[in-house]
């Protein structure tokens, strides 16, 4: 295993990566991305074990609810890098348990590598939306056929890839690139059906990176995202060369959403687990600033803090519903119930921001006006400040402003409008977790039990 300062050394291999227009040599000492990167390292720290062949406690893969539950708990405590790489973990095993009848080499060969990457101690991140070009097209009918990755050349040692993924977070700071295809492949698309695994520094891979992260001076005024951030990646397949023993999946299209699925169950289950916590927050919030502006006991203050606390409990038991009922696969790997994890992450995602509208309507124009804390400071304003900041004897002036800072901070400023797009896009959309919910709803149940409660068995139809 790796210390966080090897992990640092690491990352100096040549990999292309840019930011703001420039490129960057050493992620490690710049002075934003830098931060992401020292987020990672100290993961590094928190697990890292002496022993030869020790594997990091949140690479395990769960076997039971109870060690799902368990694993769910600890990636709540951990940085995006370190947590992407699970999900990139359970992803590539889920999928090899899917695939494993028709494609039993592809999937020894996935297994293999997650075996080699958790020795190795590497960190993975996720490559699977396309550029896509015109989305009313499928990916084989482009102007660019370059929209949606794809094989451009092949000899008998691998395939040359090109195209683009975007939105990848944290893509410049891990070592591996999971890249899969972002949907379903039909026949004639089979250049499309690509699923392999790209190390950051392979020639021809270009990431440019984005981020959230405060540019301002004083970071005291972002408590949430000015200490801990993470950037997003455009990552660049300009003809990358993958080796055979990299691939797990080229041209059988039949099965190229195998991958998208797998991935979408990991990502929303994270998703669910972070919005349960996000929506408590949320509930913390809005009771603290309702009892520092004196509007605890108003009735309408009341009930739409009681409407947050309603969302979040129904999240929350999505989240154990989800977990309690999973299913173990014949690797005795413990995968999440499909149907609950989909409902659970859609009803957070659509329903979030009306919270953040509940919070903002309880807590007041203060989330975006109130000073900083250099104002506090500052010996003839401060005071004054904290004066009219104050609300009542009980509540001191620096404290609410504060509290303002965090709100704004987490739900108003750039993190928040990052929250606010990831909440419903991360592990795809709205509309992808209202189709795999269909999927797995038992619908035909469900008109039994109706035809039996109107007394019409003579019409059911088990078939």
């Amino acid at each position: 295993m790796m210390t966080g300062d090897q992990y640092r050394k690491s990352l100096n291999d040549g990999r292309e990566t840019y930011f703001e227009g420039k490129q960057v040599t050493n992620l490690a000492e710049h002075p934003i991305l830098g931060i992401t990167v020292d987020s990672a390292a100290a993961g590094y720290d928190r697990f890292y074990k002496k022993e030869k062949d020790a594997v990091g406690d949140f690479m395990k893969v769960p076997g039971s609810a109870v060690e799902l539950r368990e694993q769910v708990e600890l990636h709540e405590t951990v940085d995006l890098l370190t947590h992407v790489t699970y999900a990139s973990i359970m992803t590539l095993l889920t999928a090899a348990d899917r695939i494993e009848d028709q494609l039993p080499q592809n999937a020894e060969r996935i297994r293999r590598y997650v075996d080699d990457v958790q020795k190795k101690d590497l960190r993975i991140t996720q490559c699977i939306t396309d550029a896509k070009g015109d989305r009313s097209r499928r990916a084989g009918n482009q102007d660019d056929p370059d929209a949606y990755v794809h094989v451009v050349d092949r000899s008998d040692d691998g395939v040359v890839i090109r195209g683009a993924k975007l939105h990848i977070s944290a893509a410049s700071m891990g070592h591996e690139l999971m890249t899969i295809p972002t949907k379903s492949m039909r026949p004639g698309e089979e250049e499309y059906a690509i699923a392999c695994m790209v190390p950051v520094n392979a020639e021809g891979v270009k990431i440019v990176n984005t981020t959230y992260a405060p540019r301002h001076e004083d970071k005291r005024d972002f408590p949430v995202s000015g200490t801990h951030h993470t950037p997003e990646g455009f990552v660049i397949f300009d003809n990358v060369f993958i080796p055979n023993e990299r691939i797990f999946l080229d041209g059988v299209s039949e099965m190229a959403a195998i991958f998208a699925h797998s991935l979408g169950l990991w990502e929303r289950l994270g998703g669910l687990a972070g919005m349960a916590s996000g929506y408590d927050r949320l509930v913390g919030f809005a009771q603290l600033i309702s009892e520092a502006n004196g509007l605890e006991r108003v009735g309408h203050v009341k009930e739409k803090i009681s409407e947050i606390m309603i969302n979040a409990t129904l999240i929350r038991a999505s989240l154990e519903a989800a977990i309690e009922n999973c299913s173990i696969t014949s690797d005795g790997a413990a995968f999440p119930d499909e149907l609950y994890t989909n409902v659970g992450k859609y009803h957070g995602a659509a329903n979030y921001a009306l919270m953040v509208r509940h919070l903002h309507d309880i807590a007041g124009g203060g989330v975006v006006t109130a000073p900083g804390i250099a104002d506090l400071e500052n010996e003839k304003t401060g005071h004054l400040i904290r004066k009219y900041m104050s609300t009542m004897q009980s509540v001191d002036g620096a404290y609410r402003t504060k509290l303002f800072h965090a709100i704004r901070d987490t739900t108003a400023d750039s993190l928040g409008g990052w929250s606010t797009v990831t909440n419903i896009q991360a592990g795809g959309g709205l509309y992808a977790q209202r189709i795999v919910s269909r999927m797995h709803y038992d619908l035909k149940k469900a008109k039994r039990m109706a035809l039996q409660h109107a007394h019409m068995d003579e019409y059911i139809d088990d078939r």
